[in-house]
């Protein structure tokens, strides 16, 4: 009788679900105009095409991740095509607050939508790795990536602490990891504890090892993991760049794998590999307490009076005026 009733209980409690998208795609390198119709194109196509409340779009959509291409580099020596090819990207960058993020806000207010968007930024002389957030009232601001990986250093500038986000859309909370800073435990410790439900990370890292990231994540951090990767072919970048890849035009360059996850490191959808496409799976709120009830990394399985964890969200600035 008891157990019945139970089931009865339970049957009646209304479910907390989201339907979730992670869009594998590139976009046109130094073609900012291109880029910001093919991201509309996605992001609609995700929502009205396979009923997606929250979609991931891939590192470095807007702006371009130049997948081979060594900007002139050497030890001690940079090349005057090298600084033009530099030229050429940052101008393809964009501004935040700018005209992109402007229209990403409009589409994200009309579908009534969150989407994380991952973009190059331009400020000055220096570019950062972003991921930037909209959801139904618009533009809900960005993270800047701390840490640019390898040659990715001279391309792009650090972020800092304030630019670590949680965004609350109602029924989660939802934070991103830009590729590797995946990699990076004190930053997820940092974020594990503003209670991220859904752990969204853009990326280009198309190797089977991100595959054991994603999982590892999910279940340390016990939240949901949308990883979208970029599928980038030769054929999409000028005809003027020699990727060290070779110049066939179906060359790989980056090769997807992007994936969905669960609480507990189960493989929801994917991983996607060998062209374009949308994933999506509908998330089920309730496992992450499922999930949390016999592993919360910054709750009940942490030990403050072992460990502790200072985060300075200051932002550093170079010269400060009185």
């Amino acid at each position: 009788m008891t157990s019945s009733i139970l089931a009865a209980s339970a049957a009646s409690e209304p479910r907390r679900t989201v339907t979730a998208a992670v869009v594998q795609a590139a976009a046109p390198l130094f073609d900012t105009e291109s880029a910001l119709a093919r991201a509309e194109e996605l992001i609609r196509e995700a929502v009205t095409g396979h009923g997606a409340e929250v979609v991931v779009l891939p590192e470095a959509f807007l702006g371009g991740y130049p997948k081979g291409l060594d900007f002139g580099i050497t030890v001690g020596s940079r090349t005057p095509a090298g600084r033009d090819l530099f030229r050429r990207y940052h101008a393809a960058a964009i501004d935040v607050p700018g005209p992109e993020v402007d229209t990403l806000a409009t589409l994200t207010h009309e579908l009534g939508c969150h989407a994380v968007v991952g973009a190059v930024e331009r400020q000055g002389g220096t570019l950062y790795c972003v991921a930037l957030y909209f959801g139904p009232d618009g533009y809900k601001g960005l993270h800047r990536k701390l840490m640019p990986t390898a040659a990715e250093r001279y391309l792009w500038g650090q972020g800092d602490g304030s630019t670590l986000p949680v965004v609350d859309t109602g029924t989660a909370r939802l934070a991103a990891g830009i590729c590797w800073e995946n990699y990076m435990p004190l930053f997820r410790t940092a974020m594990y504890a503003k209670g991220v439900d859904l752990w969204c990370a853009p990326t280009v890292d198309d190797r089977d090892a991100w595959q054991a990231t994603m999982r590892h994540i999910a279940l340390e951090g016990r939240c949901f993991v949308l990883s979208a990767n970029q599928y980038l072919r030769r054929d999409a970048l000028p005809a003027d760049v020699q990727p060290v890849q070779g110049d066939k035009p179906d060359t790989v360059l980056i090769g997807g794998g992007s994936v969905i996850v669960s609480p507990l490191g189960e493989v929801l959808a994917g991983p996607l590999r060998d062209g374009e496409g949308i994933l999506t799976a509908e998330l089920d709120f309730d496992d992450l307490t499922r999930a949390r009830f016999d592993f919360d990394p910054t709750g009940h399985y942490a030990r403050p009076d072992v460990f502790t964890l200072h985060v300075d969200e200051s932002r550093h600035t170079t010269v400060t005026g009185g």
